[in-house]
């Protein structure tokens, strides 16, 4: 892909001067992307390649990471509850989460050694994984999480080069159901931030009732607040309902003095990782749909940005996606993919460059260079974190819903799909000691229902779709931009338009069939995916804002 110059060229309309005031001639952000040259013949510039001036940079990247913060740091606090951490080491964590999202969002931004994309993605610990891993913290201790994640993650980076051969035994019947079990498993951990450790296992009405005010506001300020501020409506709920704990005697900063103000990351603060084999079986099928969520969402952000994305580039986004995996071991945190509400805030905002989201991840960075901010986040009263995590963790399943919504469910066998892989799902929360009388490492396996019901939709449309009669029609790869403003945490959407980019064989650049145009509009009518991408971010419209269908 031709990368851009940064020459400046004549400007007789008095482009520069506005972009000497951080503002282009239409009032959106300006840029200093030239066009390359290739003799005589302007190469048009990646639309993702866009440089805004440094106050600008600074600015939409702290947008980026206050869209995402919450939920950054929220598998943290599950999985260091569940393993009984202290505050100070659960500020380990939530540290040790930013600062490994900070290197795999740059890597995913950047593309060093040809690993990322080179796309505005984020990201960040992955909510897919957290159930299981809240079982095996329980039951063995954060380095047995450690030493699965990091051999999840090696046989995922290992999967990276033809997982688009992979893609089809993942639709929206699949990972819509796994991204729903994974909401509804997330349910129980905030009610139990609601009990509070109450010895009479019921929560006190003064733990109800901050609770409910945290939910209340979170509401509020979602239907309140405009635009970007209503998408850190659970960040602003989090901070208010600590302000109201505060008076009521609910809170306990005395732990954010404990430990270092500032630290190179902590690494294998909680020893070095152990290996079990129940465990790493466990994280290898979670990874296959982190893999699945990672090329989705990559597909996703070439919509909006109008870029092209081919095989080669799929995978390098992967491998920044499964750098999180590997690298995070080492500084205490688990596996990491491309956040979804950052790709809802592409939509919205129509700032499309990478350099903006890795000036983000250089804020993450620093964030996860001072465990003092994560004992501070840590001491978050937990009523407060329950209000909140009620409507996080419900969007997770909601989201699942929502991709469920797309699945066609007539004259095929995908409503017994979906049916029977939130039955196996849900077993374990209904029922928690269900497989205690199955051997010890196929119990640890099935026991977090999110294994159960991934393992049980992929065999099934397998059986079904792939290769039985009950075979449904070849998905679309239309993406809806309007539905991408709403993206929400743990969103696994688009996985048909991933396996249409990786499978067709067409060489004329156009998108795969039931994806478009060839003018680049967009299949709904809306004319926006390829055809407005001049309108929207100055850059050329048609086969530019076109995914590229090539594979390699």
């Amino acid at each position: 892909m031709p990368r851009t110059s940064g020459r400046s060229h004549q400007d007789p309309k008095g482009l520069t001067l506005a972009m000497q005031l951080g503002k282009s001639k239409d009032g959106t952000p300006a840029t200093t992307n030239a066009a390359a040259h290739d003799g005589d013949t302007a190469i048009p510039p990646r639309p993702e390649d866009e440089r805004l001036p440094a106050k600008l940079l600074g600015l939409y990247g702290l947008q980026h990471i206050l869209t995402m913060y919450a939920g950054a740091v929220a598998p943290a606090l599950v999985i260091g509850g569940a393993a009984g951490l202290s505050p100070a080491d659960q500020g380990i964590l939530v540290s040790g989460a930013l600062l490994v999202a900070g290197i795999a969002t740059l890597l995913q931004t950047l593309g060093p050694w040809r690993t990322g994309a080179q796309l505005p993605i984020v990201v960040a610990a992955s909510f897919v994984p957290v159930g299981a891993m809240t079982t095996i913290a329980t039951d063995q201790g954060l380095p047995v999480v450690f030493g699965a994640s990091l051999v999840g993650g090696l046989f995922a980076l290992c999967l990276t080069p033809f997982f688009g051969q992979l893609v089809r035994f993942f639709p929206p019947a699949v990972t819509g159901s796994i991204i729903t079990v994974i909401g509804l498993s997330l349910m129980p951990v905030a009610a139990g931030w609601i009990v509070n450790n109450n010895p009479s296992g019921h929560p006190s009405l003064s733990d109800i009732g901050l609770a409910a005010a945290t939910l209340a506001l979170v509401l509020l300020f979602s239907r309140v607040l405009p635009g970007l501020l209503g998408r850190v409506a659970i960040l602003l709920g989090l901070i208010a309902g600590t302000l109201i704990a505060l008076p009521l005697g609910k809170t306990d900063f005395s732990a954010v003095s404990d430990g270092a103000f500032f630290a190179l990351g902590s690494p294998l603060h909680f020893g070095m990782p152990e290996f079990e084999l129940a465990a790493i079986l466990t994280m290898c099928v979670i990874m296959l749909v982190v893999l699945t969520e990672g090329a989705s969402h990559i597909i996703a952000v070439a919509e909006i940005t109008g870029s092209k994305v081919d095989a080669k580039r799929i995978s390098a986004g992967l491998r920044a996606d499964v750098s999180a995996s590997i690298i995070g071991p080492i500084f205490n945190t688990t596996p990491g993919s491309s956040f979804a509400q950052n790709i809802g805030l592409l939509a919205l905002t129509k700032i499309k460059s990478r350099f903006v989201v890795a000036s983000g991840a250089g804020i993450l960075i620093v964030l996860g260079l001072f465990p003092v901010l994560g004992r501070v986040v840590a001491a978050i009263p937990m009523p407060v974190l329950g209000g909140a995590g009620l409507v996080l963790f419900g969007t997770v399943a909601a989201s699942g819903i929502r991709t469920l919504g797309k699945v066609d469910f007539d004259n095929n066998l995908n409503l017994i799909l979906v049916a029977t892989s939130l039955g196996f799902g849900i077993l374990p929360m209904a029922v928690p000691d269900f497989y205690e009388g199955f051997p010890g490492p196929i119990a640890t396996v099935l026991h977090s229902g999110i294994v159960g019901a991934a393992i049980v939709a992929i065999t099934l449309n397998i059986c079904f779709n792939v290769i039985g009669r009950g075979k449904a029609p070849q998905p679309s790869a239309e993406i809806d931009r309007d539905e991408l403003k709403t993206a929400g945490p743990g969103e696994a959407k688009y996985t048909e338009a991933a396996d249409a980019a990786y499978r067709s064989g067409s060489s004329d650049g156009k998108r795969p069939s039931g994806g478009g145009e060839a003018d680049g509009k967009h299949p709904s009518g809306h004319g926006e995916a390829g055809g407005n991408a001049g309108a929207d971010g100055g850059e050329p419209a048609g086969e530019e804002g076109e995914l590229s269908a090539k594979s390699d």
